[in-house]
């Protein structure tokens, strides 16, 4: 609903002043003022699975601890407005074209409260034991995995065609006819987080 409002605004401001070219500049600065606006919720299953194994010298294994626990990632994605330029809106007459800023995840989170361990498989060897800080490894390493592979996960798909349905009903709602969205690519723009300790 927030989302909504945010764009009627926005379009209601536009329309007001499409006539006026040297007004772009102002009503850009409004809309850059709704800054990231969440459309689409993804909640992804990962297995989270690892082995801790003892050998004698490099080839004799003595014993060998197993790990499986099930747990969920949460992605908001979305359009990040700050990014709209001046020329990405164009409205004439009854029809209206807008240049969308590529798909971005917003928000990721991993959370403990979801990982659930699975203790009819889970067991350690005689001679080796998982700890908790090879359970903390194990996760991290699920978590690096999930955030490498979103870019293929169709979230940016989904998110294009989620905002593009809202967007068209919402300006067809304000008397637009002709309704024209385009993404300016089809890249899935990731915050990079380091997960991993560069080696120096």
């Amino acid at each position: 609903m927030v989302f909504l409002l945010r764009i009627l605004s926005v379009i209601v401001l536009v329309t007001a002043v499409s006539c006026q070219r040297d007004n772009r500049g102002l009503v850009v600065g409004k809309i850059h003022k709704a800054s990231k606006l969440a459309t689409t919720e993804f909640t992804i299953d990962k297995i989270v699975h690892g082995t801790k194994t003892k050998k004698l010298g490099w080839f004799i294994k003595l014993s060998e601890a197993r790990f499986i626990a099930y747990s969920k990632a949460k992605v908001t994605s979305g359009i990040n407005l700050q990014n709209l330029g001046k020329d990405d809106i164009v409205i004439e007459d009854q029809s209206i074209f807008l240049r969308l800023p590529a798909i971005e995840v917003l928000n990721f989170s991993y959370p403990p409260a979801d990982f659930l361990i699975d203790n009819t498989i889970s067991d350690n060897g005689w001679a080796s034991k998982i700890t908790v800080f090879d359970q903390e490894e194990f996760f991290r390493q699920a978590e690096l995995d999930i955030r490498n592979n979103l870019q293929h996960m169709g979230i940016v798909e989904t998110t294009q065609q989620k905002t593009r349905n809202m967007l068209t009903v919402l300006l067809r709602s304000l008397g637009y006819e002709e309704v024209y969205i385009e993404f300016e690519s089809n890249d899935l723009i990731i915050d990079k987080v380091p997960l991993i300790e560069e080696e120096a």
